[in-house]
């Protein structure tokens, strides 16, 4: 097969899994009904897209266009609402992944410089260009979704902002752990039981600590902090991205269900303090995980160094040993003198 063939296979290969993981990450996406008909403040496929984007290449933006309008269809919207819900939903995506490149971003993200532009350039910069494009088309052709331009923009944006958040560090998390283990670099054997433990137990804490935060009569949903901290400095990323992953979606159900904080208020009053939950969560988990990352980067290199460096005094140390060792006793005696 030539070359070239065998490209576009590959392509059209990814691009179809593309669409069956996008599709399925908006199909859980309505799971959640807070605000009027089919507009989330929790959109998974976004996240997903960024996602491949940044692993795959720019090959993969037709699998984001057309997962986009598949889903358009499935809920019962109009071509032109389909079209709007592609559009922005795929060019949000491709201009977090353009920023993000722009910048040097590690897909690792094990740096703070890479957690920052996540979250600033690819949820917050990025998402106002895709909600600006789907919520005015939607405007522009009277959709029965976009009764006002500024309210469905605000919700497109929050929608597709926590889907980054939350989706995409957990997407850049399983490439790696998938990575290693094709590159066998990665031996579950050699992890310590009491490891595993304490990862079972982080992401049981976290769980219960949520659900008692949202379903008790007690403003104590702040108790999940501790555990997203604690997930950051013992696991980085591979305990960080889950932690808020399951604190969030339990957060999001919370807030469709109207319990907990978000008993008794409106509908606006719950997005704000959904997208302020979700933000704070994402943000200390993920910067918290970097900069442990990084320190614990720096002292691996201050390490090796300092190996180098003694390697380099013991190779001086035996040369000269050597070189005396060769010295006649008459030019020992002229250096002693």
């Amino acid at each position: 097969m030539p070359s070239h063939v065998r490209r576009y296979a590959t392509a059209a290969l990814w691009n179809v899994c593309v669409v069956a993981v996008y599709f399925g990450a908006g199909e859980l996406g309505l799971l959640d009904q807070l605000l009027r008909g089919h507009l989330t403040p929790f959109w998974p496929a976004t996240g997903v897209a960024l996602g491949a984007l940044l692993l795959l290449g720019w090959r993969v933006w037709p699998g984001i266009a057309i997962g986009g309008f598949l889903i358009g269809l499935s809920i019962g919207l109009p071509p032109p609402g389909c079209i709007a819900l592609a559009a922005g939903n795929t060019l949000g995506p491709v201009i977090a992944c353009y920023l993000l490149r722009r910048v040097g971003f590690q897909v690792d993200l094990n740096r703070l410089r890479d957690a920052l532009a996540l979250v600033f350039l690819g949820a917050f910069i990025a998402m106002t260009a895709s909600a600006s494009v789907g919520a005015g088309i939607l405007v522009v052709t009277h959709d029965e979704l976009a009764r006002s331009y500024g309210s469905t923009f605000f919700v497109w944006w929050v929608g597709n902002a926590t889907g980054i958040l939350v989706i995409t560090p957990v997407v850049l998390l399983l490439y790696r752990v998938l990575r290693r283990m094709l590159h066998k670099t990665y031996q579950p054997s050699r992890v310590r039981p009491a490891r595993v433990v304490e990862a079972i137990l982080l992401l049981a804490g976290t769980l219960l600590v949520a659900l008692l935060g949202t379903r008790s009569s007690f403003d104590v949903l702040f108790l999940v902090f501790p555990f997203l901290f604690w997930a950051a400095w013992r696991f980085q990323l591979s305990g960080a991205a889950p932690c808020v992953l399951v604190a969030s979606l339990v957060v999001t159900l919370a807030a469709e269900d109207g319990t907990g904080p978000f008993a008794g208020i409106d509908q606006f009053a719950k997005l704000i303090t959904l997208q302020a939950f979700n933000t704070s969560a994402a943000l200390t988990g993920l910067l918290l995980a970097a900069l442990v990352a990084e320190r614990n980067r720096t002292y691996q290199e201050i390490e090796r160094a300092c190996i180098q460096l003694a390697d380099v005094m013991s190779l001086r140390d035996r040369a000269a040993r050597h070189a005396e060792s060769w010295r006649t006793p008459s030019e020992k005696h002229r250096t002693r003198t």
